[in-house]
């Protein structure tokens, strides 16, 4: 998807998209916006791998997959005196409906990327990392290992780079386009060749990961974000967002909005103002709801949205998620029994099968939701909906089956009179839209 892009700018090296475009992505381009200064700083200075993650944490910069764990915590638990391999994980495998923000990072910025996983493989001692790309966007993969090709020529990684004695080899490797190798021991399932199906915890990948070792995990705007850090000190990032939600962050804006795109914005942002910068909702029409982390973050009523700022905790304290930080936007003429259905129906064939309560439960969400939507609901289904939620969540191996039924128990909390309608009256309360 080449999505629209606009950015607030908080200056030339303060941003990861702003001023980009499809030209200006290559080794020499990245080098003239002062792009692998971190990596020559740490390593020329021989900073201690310790201070690298002290100073990740002080940033706050949590995790921009989707779970919002603290970044320098995370790295901390990487075992520093492992005698042997361990490993460092880009997950690019981006699925969730509604998030196209990784992808334009890997075909915009690339080499943000992989300096970002050569500095956190110094932090955590890692010689080896892999950056697992979704399988359908394959020209992405394709410019990632003409990125990775430069990186290598150039001496920023490999042997010995840049003469400090330091070690990193770095390999893409693209997935088939399963949405539940987005979870991350699903992901190493597949990078070692096997099915896709996440794995028990604990072991956590990072006591027990990739090939049975040590592996940390972040996603690709995670990685992206290290090098301003290195650069400018995890105060500095701490600053540009709020306390325990640090920096910046790129929301994917689709649905009813004039600009959909991608918009960098401070954590922290009240919604207003972003939905602001997307050009309001299209055609002047009223604002009904928002989905504000991707497809499996509950649902938000338009008036809630509207008092929100975009960052975890204020979203959390709403009722959803930040996630993904893909935001839906849902005008008056949506159907909330119609789009609950579509993406119940999602959920349903990207479950992997390996648990029951998800392989037979998003079937009878999605089925339930569907009759309903088609007119021969039952007035126990509202009920039924949510009893069946109740019994997937956290009673899956991954977090498939919560995702599942969060959009379901939304939905139904907060437009259930849509729902009742489509029972009694056997049709949709919204007139169809011309």
């Amino acid at each position: 998807m080449n999505a629209p892009r606009e950015f607030l700018d908080f200056g030339p090296d303060a941003v990861l998209l702003a001023g980009l475009n499809g030209d200006n992505w290559r080794l020499a381009d990245y080098v003239k916006r002062g792009g692998y200064e971190a990596l020559a700083k740490i390593l020329s200075a021989k900073v201690p791998p310790a201070a690298v993650v002290a100073e990740v944490k002080k940033s706050a910069l949590r995790g921009r997959g989707g779970a919002g764990f603290p970044t320098g915590l995370k790295w901390s638990f990487m075992p520093q005196q492992y005698a042997g391999d361990k490993y460092v994980v880009c997950n690019s495998d981006e699925g969730e409906p509604g998030t196209f923000k990784d992808r334009d990072i890997l075909r915009y910025n690339p080499h943000s990327l992989i300096e970002g996983m050569a500095i956190a493989a110094y932090a955590m001692g890692c010689a080896r990392g892999y950056n697992y790309i979704h399988g359908e966007i394959w020209d992405v993969y394709e410019r990632c290992e003409e990125a990775v090709a430069e990186a290598y020529a150039a001496g920023f990684l490999g042997k010995d780079i840049l003469g400090s004695g330091f070690d990193f080899q770095l390999h893409n490797h693209h997935g088939f386009g399963a949405y539940i190798c987005g979870e991350e021991t699903a992901l190493l399932e597949s990078l070692e060749g096997k099915k896709g199906q996440p794995r028990f915890k604990p072991p956590f990948p990072a006591s027990y990961g990739l090939y049975g070792r040590p592996t940390t995990i972040n996603n690709t705007e995670t990685f992206a974000s290290v090098p301003w850090i290195v650069r400018h000190g995890g105060e500095w990032f701490l600053n540009l967002g709020r306390p325990n939600n640090g920096g910046t962050k790129i929301f994917s804006v689709s649905g009813d909005v004039e600009r959909p795109g991608n918009y960098e914005v401070r954590l922290g942002t009240p919604f207003a103002r972003l939905l602001e910068m997307a050009g309001g909702v299209r055609g002047g029409r009223r604002l009904k709801a928002v989905i504000p982390g991707g497809s499996s973050a509950p649902v938000l009523p338009a008036a809630i949205m509207m008092a929100t700022d975009m960052d975890y905790d204020s979203i959390a304290k709403a009722g959803s998620m930040l996630g993904s930080g893909a935001v839906i936007v849902m005008d008056e003429t949506r159907c909330m029994v119609k789009s609950l259905c579509r993406l119940s129906y999602f959920y349903y064939e990207e479950s992997c099968g390996q648990c029951t309560p998800c392989r037979e439960g998003t079937g009878w969400l999605w089925r339930m939701v569907d009759r309903i939507e088609n007119g021969e609901g039952r007035q126990e289904d509202l009920d039924l909906l949510n009893s069946v939620s109740d019994n997937i969540m956290g009673r899956t191996i991954c977090a498939l089956g919560d995702a599942a039924a969060m959009p379901v128990k939304s939905f139904v909390k907060h437009f259930r009179d849509e729902f009742q309608h489509h029972i009694d009256h056997k049709r949709c309360v919204v007139a169809p839209y011309l």
